[in-house]
């Protein structure tokens, strides 16, 4: 993508690129209530929320062209694989539209690519043909382990990379999403997630590589750019 320049990005594009994202561990049905109404309302590509809250969000936008995405294996990614397989298939089965799911980043970390693989696979295979986002925490990762990570990714037949759960010690970078994206290509999906707190900030992930952005800040960051035109 070219430069982003924000006098030329109008904010229902920006929109199209977020994923509206509530995923505290004290988050009631009524605040994924009002997350689901200003999805609705702003237009955000989807809400992201904990599996608790997988067949609540889909109620509360049915009717609406928002997309349900559902974590698994969050945030540590450091449960057994058959419990995020078997998560996987009830986040399906309560009507999510998308899955972002941990990667193991210890195993990644030790070199059991072939276990990180296998559980991917599992994963994709559960999602049901459904979008599944492989988060690597890039924050924990060196450059090598992201690249590791993201080619294992994309040989699950997973759809997206993700940068980040927004619980590690860092969030979201250009330079990592620019890593991303060089090492996928142009076609697999590049998600920027963690501290995108404002509109300069979203943009320059897109300009980055970012295919979405995951933040929990998706009004704020719309005003901010209405503000700047």
């Amino acid at each position: 993508m070219n430069a982003v320049n924000m006098n030329e990005f109008s904010a229902a594009q920006l929109a199209g690129f977020i994923d509206h994202t509530l995923l505290r561990a004290d988050a009631t049905q009524a605040q994924i209530e009002r997350l689901c109404a200003e999805a609705r309302e702003h237009k955000f590509f989807s809400v992201c929320v904990n599996g608790a809250w997988v067949a609540a969000a889909r109620h509360f936008l049915d009717g609406s062209d928002v997309k349900v995405v559902g974590t698994i294996g969050f945030p540590l990614g450091a449960m057994a694989s058959d419990v995020k397989r078997y998560e996987t298939e009830v986040a399906v089965d309560d009507g999510a539209h998308e899955v972002d799911v941990v990667m193991s980043l210890a195993r990644l970390k030790a070199g059991e690519d072939k276990f990180v693989l296998r559980e991917l696979l599992d994963v994709v295979e559960a999602a049901d043909e459904r979008t599944v986002k492989v988060i690597l925490e890039t924050c924990l990762l060196t450059d090598e382990e992201k690249i590791r990570a993201c080619k294992l990714a994309m040989e699950s037949g997973a759809h997206f990379v993700k940068t980040s759960t927004g619980f590690g010690s860092a969030g979201a970078t250009v330079d990592d999403v620019k890593l991303l994206r060089e090492t996928v290509g142009p076609k697999f999906g590049v998600k920027a997630s963690g501290g995108i707190r404002d509109a300069q900030t979203a943009l320059a992930m897109i300009e980055a590589g970012a295919t979405r952005i995951g933040t929990s800040s998706g009004v704020a960051i719309l005003k901010g750019l209405a503000a700047a035109h």
